[in-house]
């Protein structure tokens, strides 16, 4: 298949999932084994591409993010307690995600466990929307440490991959208590060091191919998958945050489940 062909495809794929929570990584994976493509080739455009996702996340919510950094100048405890809350539930995954890192690019080779931690994810949200009870609407800068913490180790789960990033912060914070929407943009803000922190790793641990050339994926392929996941993502985030306010995240653990069970039927025949 063309690479310019499958760059953008990645790309639809990558802006479509990042802040669904149905795993992205989970989606780059099963679309590399059953079209066939070779995963150790596309495995680095993969992480790198996440990065036009979150520029949409900063592009999106720019207002927030710049009433936050000039809020820091001024020393206000609102943008103070906002930075804290996010660095506070990176902490874990960034630890946790160092000390692990050969471990979890071992089961990124695993397309079968994708498909398993899609239908277990959708039936832990399925569970999760059923049994939590929401509190009121606040916002990021006014959840308390306990519960940072919380969605911080929640979001560990997602090194599992078909887990859901997003998914896994979400519910953590819904089983919390957390309302819905500000349970999503915690998602969404938390995602910036987060996949920030990933890409940087991945492309020092990539820097000597990618500065070499070699192979047959470069940089030419990743700046198309990169402004393809960023303008998909950035109508993603908007559609998002309107539907999961009024309908919830049940028809995600849904699709979970359908697209988990169908994989594995698939790759019982690849």
């Amino acid at each position: 298949m063309d690479l310019t062909f499958t760059a953008i495809l990645l790309g639809i794929v990558e802006g479509l999932t990042e802040f669904l929570p149905v795993s992205s990584t989970g989606h780059l994976i099963l679309a590399t084994e059953l079209f066939g493509y070779d995963a150790a080739q596309w495995s680095t455009f993969n992480i790198v591409i996440q990065l036009g996702a979150i520029l949409a996340v900063i592009v999106q919510f720019w207002r927030t993010f710049w009433a936050v950094g000039t809020g820091l100048l001024e020393l206000n405890p609102i943008s103070i307690r906002f930075v804290r809350n996010v660095l506070v539930a990176f902490l874990p995954s960034a630890v946790i995600g160092l000390a692990l890192k050969d471990y979890i690019d071992q089961m990124l080779g695993q397309p079968s466990l994708v498909a398993w931690a899609l239908i277990v994810g959708g039936i832990a949200i399925l569970v999760i929307e059923k049994v939590s009870k929401q509190g009121p609407l606040t916002g990021v800068a006014e959840l308390p440490l306990n519960k940072c913490i919380g969605v911080g180790v929640a979001q560990c789960l997602a090194m599992v991959p078909g887990v859901s990033r997003s998914g896994a912060t979400i519910m953590g914070a819904l089983a919390m208590g957390v309302e819905r929407r500000t349970a999503a943009e915690f998602s969404f803000f938390l995602a910036v060091p987060t996949m920030m922190g990933a890409t940087t790793l991945e492309l020092w641990g990539a820097r000597e191919k990618l500065m070499a050339g070699a192979g047959p994926v470069g940089w030419n392929e990743i700046a198309i998958g990169f402004v393809v996941s960023f303008i998909v993502a950035l109508v993603v985030i908007k559609a998002f945050m309107a539907f999961v306010s009024r309908s919830g995240f049940a028809p995600f653990a849904w699709y979970r489940i359908v697209a988990g069970a169908l994989a594995l039927f698939l790759l019982s025949k690849v």
